[in-house]
């Protein structure tokens, strides 16, 4: 397991925020083109653009991978906000359990 430091300064509005920003006006054909276009940006490494397009759509899969790309570059909220929204319920009750064995490591040190 990871070892985490306690942040000095937790932000005032906390560290997730967590929306739906599906665009529910979308035609099945623009879905699917916009789709193709998320998958070309995040193969090319253009991420950001990827997960826009994947949230807007609402392409799970897109989602889920967009998470695993956070969690495997060391950003573990960025990866539970994304499983959050995907849904991916395993993925969020697994981040759930490291990030409660987090908190019980950082109770015991002191």
């Amino acid at each position: 397991m990871k070892n985490y430091k306690i942040p000095e300064e937790i932000p005032e509005e906390g560290f997730l925020k967590i929306t739906d920003v599906r665009n529910h006006s979308l035609t099945d054909h623009q879905k699917v083109v916009l789709m193709r276009r998320g998958n070309e940006f995040f193969n090319k490494g253009d991420i950001e653009q990827a997960k826009r397009i994947f949230l807007t759509i609402g392409y799970t899969d897109g989602i889920i991978r967009i998470g695993e790309y956070y969690y495997s570059h060391n950003e573990p909220f960025e990866a539970f906000k994304m499983f959050k929204l995907a849904p991916a319920p395993r993925r969020v009750e697994n981040m759930i359990e490291q990030m409660t064995n987090v908190v019980r490591n950082w109770i015991e040190e002191n």
